[in-house]
């Protein structure tokens, strides 16, 4: 396996609310863990929130005795939730406060996802780009519904009201995913800093046309960057099956 990951303030922002965290090795009872997450809320909640979310999931995952990705992740997700919503009570100006979420485990040739929110997950290779995760989104739901198609829910104005989150309501649920990975395989774990500023098609193409696992990561935050970085950025890439070193 190898990884890369990077993080970007982007061209708008004054500070990150995105935060991420990469383990190759393992991480209790889990054999890696990748998470990466996009916070919301004033002032500095945003980045409390998802920087808070990414420790506490990492926390419980570390004391875990189980070993099943889907209950380890389902649950971490649950005790972040509570702790974050406690945060948020304790602290006037930290009210509102919140974090999307979207987790990954590599266990030989299967990808354990879940998510909450709109950051995503994508599984790119030759042939294809494939969104793995399905956005919490206003937008998304509408065309789930038949009331939007894909194209128009890419520029409407609405489509960054997301509709789950952690640290927003009492119970929180994420939805998980499991594929099989095969050789040629990039996972891509990103915040919507990327995706509402890169195409899918330039995603996939700008993945498969650079040197290194670095190049690629770079590549994404300058084109999310050029294209008007709107937003911050996180890009956390894995080849599951390289062999070559860091």
């Amino acid at each position: 396996m190898k990884t890369f990951s990077m993080t970007h303030v982007g061209q708008r922002r004054e500070t990150n609310q995105d935060y991420m965290y990469t383990s190759e090795t393992s991480v209790g009872r889990l054999p890696d863990l990748f998470l990466v997450a996009d916070g919301m809320g004033g002032h500095a909640a945003g980045d409390y929130a998802s920087r808070f979310t990414v420790e506490k999931i990492v926390e419980y995952v570390t004391e875990s005795e189980e070993s099943e990705p889907v209950t380890v992740l389902g649950e971490a997700v649950r005790y972040a939730n509570e702790h974050l919503l406690a945060e948020a009570n304790a602290d006037a100006s930290k009210a509102g406060m919140g974090t999307t979420i979207v987790a990954a485990v590599v266990v030989g040739d299967k990808l354990y996802t879940a998510n909450v929110g709109d950051s995503r997950l994508y599984v790119i290779n030759q042939e294809r780009i494939t969104q793995i995760t399905r956005d919490h989104s206003l937008v998304e739901e509408m065309v789930r519904l038949g009331e939007m198609d894909k194209e128009d829910a890419k520029v409407h104005p609405d489509k960054n009201i997301i509709t789950r989150a952690i640290g927003v309501l009492p119970e929180v649920s994420a939805d998980f995913f499991e594929t099989v990975l095969v050789p040629g395989d990039t996972v891509l774990l990103c915040s919507d800093g990327l995706t509402n500023m890169v195409d899918d098609t330039d995603i996939k193409r700008i993945v498969l046309g650079q040197r290194d696992i670095v190049e690629k990561t770079q590549r994404l935050i300058d084109a999310a960057n050029e294209n008007g970085g709107k937003d911050n950025i996180t890009v956390v890439l894995i080849e599951p099956f390289s062999d070559e070193t860091r």
